[in-house]
């Protein structure tokens, strides 16, 4: 079944940016055009593709059919680079859907994006243990993920392993761990949380005292609002080392163990469709892990 290009152009937009008004300002036409052209496109597919509302969203078919308009826009981009098409006309660069997890955006992954021209990026923020999900349903293009199994129709490479510390404040640990870290203290302190999907604390415990524990606990869904909770003595929590090294050598924030960091593999994971044409994204992405997170070592060392 083929489409037309302006009616994916059209749902694409709508999904973007959320109203119709915003597609038809961004299309340069009027809302009734869009209207007409996400009519006529779901006449075609048989089944309806976009939720009417505030914001306006896709249905599972609609995001589908969005994702495969902005994915033919990046291939059709990169054909016209290759043959040199179209070099002196305007061209609006094509948008690429990505899953990234919250703490890879905050420390090293924008330097990726920065070194590769030509796109707009539409981010999908998720745990690096959940971030496979997307591509699995085919709503991303890539993403960076703590799986190393390629998933179906995707290449995977390993991207170097982020470090955690379990850290919190000078003050925090006096009041809560005068008597030292065990899970009987681990129990009664407060934790801070990313959200439901983040593993790392009960990981990390599970990784000092091979047991789980329960404890009362903060949820703060971001990176940086995350380490200020824990410099603000709110809890304690996993930290990556590169964003809080500033406040480890200022004691601003202090390890609750020594030598316990605790490193997460990262894996970039990339729709072997869009590889090619991703493959500048790609390099960026490599050599931004390179300089940031931790390699393993070569063989023979």
């Amino acid at each position: 079944m083929q489409f037309d290009p302006n009616h994916l152009s059209a749902l694409a937009a709508v999904l973007r940016l959320g109203s119709f008004e915003a597609a038809a300002h961004n299309l340069s036409v009027t809302p009734s055009a869009v209207s007409q052209r996400i009519k006529a496109l779901e006449e075609r597919v048989g089944t309806a593709l976009v939720k009417r509302g505030l914001p306006c969203t896709g249905t599972d078919a609609g995001l589908r059919l969005a994702k495969h308009a902005e994915d033919v826009a990046i291939l059709e981009g990169q054909v016209s680079n290759a043959l040199a098409l179209d070099q002196n006309s305007p061209q609006t660069p094509p948008h690429l859907r990505i899953a990234v997890n919250a703490d890879s955006l905050a420390t090293w992954f924008i330097s990726a994006m920065a070194a590769t021209p030509g796109l707009l990026f539409d981010l999908v923020i998720d745990d690096q243990d959940h971030s496979t999900d997307w591509l699995k349903r085919g709503e991303v293009s890539a993403a960076i993920t703590s799986h190393s199994a390629p998933v179906t129709g995707c290449n995977a490479q390993p991207l170097g392993a982020m470090p955690y510390e379990a850290s919190a404040s000078p003050a925090f640990m006096q009041k809560w761990f005068g008597q030292g870290i065990t899970p009987e203290t681990l129990a009664q302190a407060p934790q801070l949380i990313y959200n439901a999907k983040d593993s790392l604390q009960q990981r990390w415990v599970q990784q000092q005292f091979g047991r789980q524990i329960t404890a009362p606990c903060h949820f703060i869904p971001s990176t940086q609002g995350f380490a200020d909770g824990a410099q603000a003595g709110l809890g304690w929590g996993m930290n990556p080392v590169q964003l809080i090294e500033p406040a480890l050598n200022s004691g601003a924030l202090v390890p609750l163990l020594p030598n316990s960091a605790l490193k997460i593999d990262l894996t970039w994971q990339v729709s072997r469709v869009m590889a090619s044409a991703l493959a500048p994204l790609t390099r960026a992405v490599l050599g931004s892990a390179k300089q940031y997170l931790i390699q393993p070592p070569r063989r023979g060392e």
